[in-house]
């Protein structure tokens, strides 16, 4: 793989990365090479324990790189700050299976969250912004309820509708759809995918859903802590 390119959102080289020490270290990740391009939808698949969730992690700067360069939005995370994280971090949108809602604010506070990370000038307009992204979801009169009085599927799709407010350009989405019903998951990944083509945002995708891979751009597959394969569905 050449040198990174400035239009690359994401590029990946070399990277190798272990857990725990001594005797008991085991290596997790195997010389991972990738590269991602603005406004594309990459699914990510593999066994349980493949190293998907590790390399995810890694890219959104939840952990420190032990080996190898992990290049984001034109930023280098090896050897990088904790500050240089956090600002690169703040830069992200992330989807969780969890959806880690924060169960004392509504749904529309929820979302308000999504831009407040991204600093003040996110924050102009907040309300219409955090209303219209629901309404896009289903979730129009569904702004002022607590967590505790949405359903799981209603649940995902505020923390969909929180990772996509304020148009970051790279979103990684672990398993988003594992909590949605056939018509909502592909419901989801079309604005994903109409969300790509309009602004240029990135989705890095993690799920086994197999309805959903025919609209992906890429499917990469991972297998023991390597990149088993990376096929091209159709052009970005």
């Amino acid at each position: 793989m050449n040198a990174h390119s400035s239009s690359d959102v994401l590029t990946v080289m070399g990277l190798n990365h272990w857990f725990g020490e001594g005797e008991a270290q085991k290596q997790v990740l195997h010389d991972i090479n990738l590269t991602l391009k603005p406004g594309e939808l990459v699914i990510l698949m593999g066994a349980s324990g493949s190293g998907k969730t590790t390399l995810l992690t890694l890219a959104g700067c939840l952990r420190s790189v032990q080996s190898g360069s992990i290049r984001l939005l034109g930023r280098e995370l090896s050897g990088a700050s904790e500050a240089t994280l956090i600002t690169s971090r703040r830069q992200l949108g992330f989807i969780f299976q969890a959806h880690n809602l924060h169960e004392s604010l509504t749904a529309l506070e929820n979302v308000r969250m999504g831009l407040e990370v991204h600093g003040r000038a996110a924050m102009r307009d907040w309300e219409s912004k955090a209303r219209a992204m629901l309404g896009e979801l289903g979730l129009g009169e569904r702004l002022n309820y607590l967590p505790s009085r949405l359903s799981g599927g209603q649940k995902q799709r505020v923390a969909i509708a929180r990772a996509l407010v304020a148009n970051p350009p790279l979103i990684f989405a672990d398993e988003p759809t594992a909590a949605l019903d056939k018509d909502s998951g592909l419901a989801v990944v079309q604005l994903f995918l109409q969300r790509a083509r309009s602004t240029g945002t990135t989705i890095l995708m993690v799920t086994h859903d197999n309805r959903i891979l025919d609209l992906a751009d890429r499917i990469i597959v991972m297998e023991d802590g390597r990149l088993k394969s990376d096929t091209t569905r159709h052009a970005a």
